[in-house]
């Protein structure tokens, strides 16, 4: 090759790996409650907003807060983490999605430490409407007139976990369906959560909607535990359901089926309830006391081998 032709391929190389580092993007950025979305959001030089900071961090990254701040509603397209360990990081939903997750069918999203407001008229605190994963760790959400967190994927095998969590002040706390063809299923795994003052169901099991919940705190709500479709499952153990206006577990649609294990159920109007052509199973270790009424399980006993 002539000596030309050399530099020429030289520079051209020298433009290209430039072009890669511009375009690079950090896997670790940062925002603050007095940061600018103009910046790179690094450490030094924070983002203001969850979105802004959102376009600027690599597929797999991780957003942290540096200190309390209201960091707006975002829609997550990618796999992220959303972090405000130490801080009183928030999202502020007036009228809006707190969070609306509607990624790819590999990506995985992670909400940790953070309060989601709607402040009494927003839509939905999470939604989560495609992605492989969702995980929601020590997130509180309150103050929404659709659902704390609505899980409505289609077509897709999707699953979310709820753990170390509270959801107050919606019509439905937990919303869980896959109204896609071809029976994919949308799994939920609840545990240590409370979930309070919802206005129509605490949890609601929807079309292929498959649920577990345990260890949780399940009170002053209208309806506790609803499997609302024929295709809908709720698994519950060690919760306790109390105080809730209606019907604390029910089985409320043909085809439903609820199990549970080692639940404390007091003083609702209904502790069971249970649809025609519906099943709630249980392992006889339930204690269903003080309720205004209550179905006797119809599934049998549950194997313990």
């Amino acid at each position: 090759m002539s000596l030309p032709r050399i530099r020429l391929a030289s520079v051209a190389l020298g433009l290209l790996l430039s072009a890669t580092a511009v375009h690079a993007q950090p896997t670790r950025t940062w925002v603050s409650g007095v940061g600018d979305d103009a910046n790179p959001c690094s450490r030094t030089a924070p983002c203001k907003t969850f979105a802004g900071a959102l376009v600027k961090t690599a597929a797999g990254g991780e957003i942290s807060a540096l200190d309390p701040g209201g960091f707006g509603t975002v829609v997550i397209n990618k796999s992220i983490t959303l972090n405000g360990d130490g801080t009183l990081a928030s999202v502020l939903a007036s009228l809006v999605n707190g969070v609306t997750i509607n990624a790819g069918p590999n990506d995985k999203v992670v909400l940790r430490n953070i309060s989601i407001n709607g402040v009494g008229n927003g839509l939905n605190g999470v939604r989560f409407l495609a992605g492989k994963s969702l995980v929601l760790d020590h997130v509180t959400i309150a103050g929404f007139t659709g659902s704390g967190v609505d899980m409505n994927i289609s077509g897709t095998f999707s699953s979310l976990e709820i753990h170390d969590s509270t959801i107050t002040g919606a019509p439905t706390g937990v919303r869980v369906a896959n109204t896609g063809a071809g029976g994919a299923l949308s799994l939920a795994a609840l545990a240590d959560v409370r979930i309070e003052g919802t206005t129509s169901h605490a949890v609601d099991a929807g079309a292929n909607g498959r649920v577990t919940i345990s260890n949780s705190l399940v009170s002053g709500n209208a309806n506790g535990l609803t499997a609302s479709a024929s295709t809908s499952v709720i698994n519950a153990e060690g919760n306790q359901l109390a105080f809730n206006e209606n019907t604390a577990i029910n089985a409320a649609a043909s085809g439903a089926q609820i199990r549970l294990s080692n639940n404390a159920i007091y003083n609702n109007t209904v502790g069971i309830g249970i649809a025609g052509g519906a099943t709630v199973a249980s392992t006889g270790n339930n204690r269903v006391f003080a309720n205004g009424s209550s179905a006797a399980p119809n599934g049998g006993g549950i194997s313990q081998q």
